[in-house]
This record gives structure tokens, sequence and C-alpha cells, in this order.
């Protein structure tokens, strides 16, 4: 049998390799998702098996970012082709990108941004390579928690949060007296306006 290789930051992976991604959530602690995917699978392969693991609707605009050990975004790996026009930067699409030609090491981050209007990401890591073991589709190994939701509706975010009350007690005390208004403590000019004044 003729091994295939393809190299990635200078790492060869084989066909007969799979990785265990790690997936959490920082909105939900306790929400946690193991993955076992083949490396040579695509990224848009591991975007189906986060929905499906999930429950989400395959509907948003989603993207993968590879990131440094801080969790800083370095490279994105888009949904669809974006077409940002400059051939000075590589470009990826999860279609046509293989986890092999960027996820090169185990402890690996990258960020999945689920609902891309509200910056609400899952945190992923690779949390381990396994050799000789090929995988035909993802499967989820370990499932912990309900997932976050997947959107947010804004409208009624605004509704539920604690709006500022906007009533008389937000100008002061209600029971205010125009009759204890002392016009003394200001320097107002009789007949005219303050700001004919010269320093004006």
């Amino acid at each position: 049998m003729t091994m295939t290789r393809c190299t990635a930051s200078g790492r060869p992976f084989t066909a007969l390799e799979s990785v265990l991604l790690t997936t959490q959530e920082m909105e939900s602690l306790d929400f946690l998702r193991e993955i076992q995917i083949d490396s040579e699978a695509s990224f848009y392969d591991l975007h189906e098996a986060i929905l499906k693991s999930t429950g989400y609707k395959d509907d948003q605009m989603t993207s993968f970012f590879i990131c440094d050990e801080d969790w800083e975004k370095e490279t994105e790996i888009t949904l669809e082709d974006m077409g940002s026009g400059s051939s000075e930067e590589d470009t990826y699409v999860m279609k046509d990108t293989r986890l092999s030609d960027l996820l090169e090491d185990e402890k690996q981050k990258l960020i999945y941004v689920f609902d891309p209007l509200a910056e609400r990401v899952f945190f992923i890591e690779l949390s381990e390579i396994i050799t000789g073991k090929e995988l035909q589709k993802a499967t989820c190994s370990r499932k912990e928690g309900n997932p976050p939701q997947q959107v947010i509706d804004f409208d009624e975010q605004m509704n539920t949060n604690a709006a500022i009350d906007l009533d008389e007690n937000f100008y002061g005390d209600q029971d205010f007296d125009m009759d204890d208004f002392d016009p003394e403590g200001y320097e107002v000019g009789e007949g005219g306006n303050p700001y004919d004044d010269e320093r004006y």
C-alpha cells in the first residue's frame, strides 16, 4: 500500500492519521465536545461535525482561525471565498483546505466562530494525533453539557436587559418644587443674553 504524504509547515501527515479535537465555549463552562476526524478531512468536514455535535443549523457565515499559544488569531479559514483580492495574503476556504494543511502539532489552538454577528466562538485544541488510524467520517467521541444558544436575538436581549428607567426619578428628586429654586445663585444679567458679554 502506498502512503500518501503532504507537508504542513514541515511536518508530514499521512492518510492513516486522525486527530482528536477538544471544543469548549466560555459561556457554558460545562460544555465540551471531543471530535475525532481524519487528518485528510477538510475544515468543512470539521465544521459539519461541530454543527452535528451541537445541533446547530448550517445558516451562519462561520469561520475558523488558527491561533498562537495565547489564542491570538493568525490564519482565517472562511466558509465561502470572500474575494479579498489581495494576492499578497494566502486565502483559505473550508472545502478546499485539509486539516493537515494547517494543523501540525498537538496542542495546536484554533477558534471556530459560530455566531459571527455577536463574535461568539468555540475554543478548540488539537489534543491528540492518532497514528495508524483512518476515519471515513468524523465522530463525536465525548459530549458534556449543553451547547450555548447558536445565535443571540438582539431584540430579545434588548428587552430582557436591565434598561435604564427614564422616569422622573432619572432626573433627580421627584419631589422637586420650582418654588425652592433660588435664582440668586446664578449670575444671569437682567434683560439680556448672558452670552452677549464681551468675554464671548
